[in-house]
């Protein structure tokens, strides 16, 4: 097994959502090298679908790249905030969905050679209707797709978002188990 032992640590910058650090560790060969790491409180990421397997998703500009994208609603965990009730909370924000049943669907690492962020990925079932209640400067648009149509979309490289992706196959992976 290979393990790196942490020898130092630096926060060079903290900001609203991240903060980055510097650090230095020790190789299993003994040697050091540096590591930079952005530390990020976590997220969600929830897929509501309905009974015939349409999935609602949300369009929103993405600043770092420029554009808008096409995602499951997702959101930032507040400090010691339980990651079921985020996507509860962002699901109702976003779209206005409430959920009668929700699935865990796991967790991943975005991105786990420089951050350190957890996303927790959820199935959202038995929709009802309510309205949307976005965040004040929240920007976005709600569109509905067929799973299947959204595979095809993620295949054809029209979905980049990773937690996307990933929630796809995931739910794809949970509805062939007849779990539903």
């Amino acid at each position: 097994m290979f393990v790196e032992k942490e020898i130092s640590r630096e926060t060079v910058y903290e900001g609203r959502i991240v903060n980055v650090r510097r650090d230095v560790a020790e190789l299993v060969n003994g040697r050091h090298t540096g590591r930079e790491v952005v530390e990020h409180p976590g997220g969600v990421c929830i897929v509501p679908m309905d009974d015939a397997g349409n999935c609602t998703l949300v369009r929103q500009f993405r600043y770092p790249f420029m554009k808008s994208l096409l995602e499951f609603p997702a959101g930032k965990l507040e400090r010691r905030e339980d990651p079921q009730e985020c996507a509860i909370r962002e699901l109702s924000e976003e779209t206005g969905l409430r959920a009668g049943k929700i699935v865990s669907l796991g967790q991943m690492y975005p991105s786990p050679g420089y951050l350190d962020e957890v996303l927790y990925l959820y199935l959202a079932l038995d929709l009802t209707q309510g309205e949307a209640h976005p965040d004040e400067n929240e920007f976005l648009s709600v569109e509905t797709y067929p799973i299947e149509k959204l595979c095809d979309m993620a295949m054809a490289n029209k979905l980049p978002d990773a937690k996307t992706m990933v929630a796809i196959f995931k739910v794809m992976q949970y509805r062939g188990s007849d779990t539903l």
